[in-house]
């Protein structure tokens, strides 16, 4: 029986199984780990740490805040991690933390409640409350209140879409705005890397079991269904090998903000897959990485999209 675009079930579940196209997770989720706890560690002996901070008061609404080592730009990169929102969490989310510190960055790794103790609608408005806590944190962490860029992986990438698609304002109290109140556009920016921008076909398959997502979660949590009313710019990534729904994910979010107007930029990163993507972010090197910092450092990121599709 076909379920979405043409795919049986048994299709669309490897479709968006992102680890069929590897050999073993388990080796990807021990670098995040290795290379999150080296982060730390050094962060602590610098005392450039402050972790778990509490932006909200439930035990999972969580942040550690990196701060810069070297000149400070005072400019904040948060990190939002993946795992189909029902794994992983801010421990292993700082692997590119040194990277951004050495740059003059703060960088923030943000937890949030996993489903299914949480559905996808509470998570999205945690990761809302996150960002809320930081923006009126700004003056106290050293970096400005609308010089804010996030990213996100997979599920991440998600959420970070959906903080496009936030009235600040109701997430923030009076007596909370930081000192000259709320800036209008505090998210300057987004890097989106092998997300999920369309929730439909996640209802079909055993990924949806814990999130139980319902039509209206879909079609309201669901980036490319709506469109931001402030254009700034987005990186999109993927890796080579990962599967044509990931892909087209991609490709067709990217297109609808490109339509609108939007400074986008998209790759498919050749020789990685779904889960080492990302850390190109603690490569200052990779192309994801310089295009992040040009993103922050207000450049022009590579112009055409044509371009930056190549290989």
């Amino acid at each position: 029986m076909t379920m979405y675009r043409d795919f049986d079930l048994a299709s669309l579940e490897r479709e968006y199984s992102p680890s069929s196209c590897i050999d073993d997770i388990n080796l990807y989720i021990k670098q995040y780990i290795d290379l999150s706890q080296a982060a730390t560690t050094k962060a602590q002996k610098e005392q450039k740490l402050i972790a778990d901070i509490p932006y909200g008061l439930l035990p999972d609404e969580r942040l550690d805040l990196y701060l810069p080592t070297r000149k400070n730009h005072k400019k904040l990169f948060v990190y939002i991690h993946g795992g189909y929102w029902q794994e992983l969490s801010k421990a292993e989310s700082s692997f590119a933390a040194s990277n951004f510190q050495q740059q003059g960055y703060s960088f923030a790794a943000v937890n949030y409640t996993l489903a299914p103790d949480a559905s996808l609608s509470e998570i999205v408005n945690q990761n809302r409350k996150a960002i809320a806590y930081l923006i009126t944190s700004a003056a106290e962490f050293g970096y400005e209140a609308d010089e804010i860029y996030l990213c996100g992986s997979s599920a991440g990438a998600h959420l970070a879409m959906m903080m496009l698609y936030t009235r600040w304002q109701d997430f923030i109290p009076q007596n909370q705005l930081p000192p000259g109140g709320l800036p209008e556009n505090p998210i300057k920016g987004i890097c989106a890397v092998s997300g999920i921008y369309d929730l439909t076909p996640i209802a079909e398959t055993y990924i949806n079991e814990p999130l139980q997502l319902t039509e209206a979660e879909i079609e309201h949590n669901s980036p490319l269904f709506h469109l931001p009313t402030t254009k700034i710019p987005v990186i999109f990534a993927y890796g080579e090998q990962e599967t044509s729904e990931f892909k087209r994910q991609s490709h067709e979010m990217c297109q609808k903000l490109e339509q609108a107007g939007f400074p986008v930029t998209l790759k498919e990163v050749s020789k990685r897959n779904h889960f080492d993507v990302i850390l190109d972010l603690a490569d200052s090197n990779s192309w994801l990485c310089r295009q992040v910092f040009a993103q922050m450092q207000l450049e022009s990121p590579l112009n055409a999209t044509a371009e930056s599709m190549e290989t």
